[in-house]
């Protein structure tokens, strides 16, 4: 139960009825499970992954499965997204010629980071389940596999580790440093940054969201009305802004699995 429903529930929670400002914590991104089995707890994030991605397959479903020469609007907004994606990220990252085999992989990687973002903003849901470090990890892991994986198929055994330590022998005396730089860079911290960068900010926002929404509830009362407003017109300012970074965190996660895949098929010279 979030922070958010709980204060909805305890209506006398305002300012001046001696109840102290609930704030949000660490312990508005822990759920109860909706149900158990065995040792396996099925909780709300898990839930509004699970509906996510029945509503991308869904979408893109309707869109494609009897495709026209002349799109009605279901298949015309399918194909810009897939297009941007494709165009504006994949093509302009890896090439055309390269890329085009990673595409559908790319795309389903940016509407279902999209998509989890997204929940954040739509009632009942309010939660962005990329807030939770599981799911960005799990997804920095596919292109970790991925990126290392391509390194070690283009450039074989010794050429992939050439590849990722950024092996030269013309850096002369710094070549140690550089290649424990390159190792702890690429296989260590790359990954962590990936899955780190994408939960840090959605769980950023929605602190954000949660403080405001809560204040506006807690403050209405008693000279605390015209607060209440302001912290109000504040909800929904952050709540366009948090439209606008969900998009922008998915086009980014999406932008660097491109560019380590693009590092993967380049030639080490």
């Amino acid at each position: 139960m979030s922070d958010v429903t709980t204060l909805a529930n305890e209506t006398n929670c305002h300012l001046l009825n001696g109840c102290g400002f609930p704030a949000p914590g660490l312990h508005s991104f822990v759920f109860e499970p909706i149900f158990t089995v065995g040792s396996f707890e099925f909780n709300k994030p898990m839930l509004l992954a699970l509906l996510g991605s029945i509503v991308i397959v869904g979408f893109f479903w309707a869109a494609f499965s009897k495709p026209k020469v002349v799109p009605g609007k279901l298949q015309m907004i399918g194909e810009a997204g897939y297009d941007f994606v494709r165009r504006g990220i994949v093509y302009e990252t890896i090439g055309k010629a390269k890329g085009e085999k990673y595409v559908p992989l790319m795309v389903s990687l940016f509407f279902f980071v999209w998509i989890m973002n997204l929940w954040s903003v739509i009632p009942l849901a309010q939660f962005p389940v990329t807030s939770l470090i599981a799911f960005p990890m799990g997804l920095a892991a596919i292109v970790y596999v991925l990126w290392v994986g391509l390194t070690f198929k283009k450039h074989g055994f010794v050429g992939g580790w050439k590849n990722i330590t950024g092996y030269d022998k013309s850096l002369g005396a710094i070549l140690p440093l550089i290649v424990v730089l390159e190792f702890l860079s690429n296989l260590i911290i790359r990954p962590f940054t990936h899955a780190v960068r994408l939960f840090a900010n959605m769980f950023a926002g929605h602190m954000l969201l949660l403080m405001f929404t809560i204040a506006s509830w807690y403050l209405f009362n008693g000279y605390g009305i015209a607060f209440a407003g302001a912290s109000f017109v504040m909800t929904i300012v952050m709540t366009a802004f948090e439209l606008f970074i969900q998009a922008v965190q998915a086009y980014v996660f999406v932008l660097l699995a491109c560019s380590y895949v693009q590092g993967a098929l380049a030639e080490h010279h």
